[in-house]
């Protein structure tokens, strides 16, 4: 006669349950998915359908309950995972965001701001160009595909275990933010450098000719100047993008 335990139910429940919170963490804090014009129901079905495939592909679960307190440990665990990995990616957007800002304050541009729907706030105009512009860079380059292959490789660096503390390495992520912030400040270097030299340049010609009115002449020229190396400086700047991607995946669990 065939009889189902508790224990078989148990089993069964999570072997899909852990999994779907590690890619559900992932659809909530991860670039694209986790914009506010990406429903919730798009997002858990994209969970569940993901779960449903790589699931039956995993080694097999410990030996826990779902709806213990190990379980729920264990659920805690793979949200902080799948969070952590999202986080990474969104390290990446926001060094580009930093490095419009920096550009922006130098041109002048500081008090010209748009509204950003995904983080519901004022951000300045150079830095949203550059957002979007890594958006579409980021499709392009099917940044969403490695980010959904990443997160399947993670069961192998980060397998579902009962031991919270044993696999994850905390460390590492949390030390990778530091280079991918500095590829943000090379990414603005080169207009930043070229807005500098324009400032000493303007500061020694007030010295020289103080009826000249600085904020009538020095603002235009600033602007100008800032435009046009931003103009010239894009199509090095889709290097700098993969590279900067390059970085935030090699972070990631493999």
């Amino acid at each position: 006669m065939f009889t189902i335990t508790s224990a078989d139910l148990d089993a069964w429940v999570g072997a899909f349950m852990f999994p779907f919170f590690r890619f559900a963490a992932l659809a909530g804090t991860a670039p694209i998915l986790s914009h506010p014009s990406v429903p919730r129901r798009v997002r858990i079905g994209l969970a569940v359908l993901l779960t449903v495939i790589v699931a039956p592909t995993l080694p097999a679960m410990p030996a826990v309950s779902p709806y213990s307190l190990a379980g729920g440990v264990l659920i805690v665990q793979q949200v902080l995972i799948g969070t952590a990995i999202g986080l990474v990616l969104q390290f990446a957007f926001a060094t580009v965001t930093l490095a419009g800002d920096l550009i922006g304050l130098q041109m002048g541009l500081s008090f010209a701001s748009l509204v950003d729907p995904q983080h519901a706030e004022q951000v300045p105009l150079v830095g949203a160009f550059l957002s979007v512009v890594l958006m579409l860079a980021f499709m392009a380059l099917n940044g969403h595909l490695m980010m959904l292959a990443a997160l399947a490789d993670s069961f192998q660096a980060f397998p579902l275990s009962a031991d919270v503390l044993a696999h994850p390495d905390w460390g590492r992520l949390a030390s990778g933010a530091a280079s991918i912030f500095s590829a943000g400040l090379g990414i603005a270097l080169p207009v930043v450098g070229a807005l500098l030299l324009v400032s000493l340049a303007l500061g020694m010609l007030t010295r020289t000719a103080p009826q000249l009115n600085l904020f009538a002449v020095g603002f235009p020229v600033t602007l100008v100047v800032g435009l046009l190396m931003l103009m010239l400086a894009m199509p090095y700047i889709m290097p700098a993008l993969q590279r900067l991607f390059d970085g935030a995946f090699l972070m990631l669990p493999r």
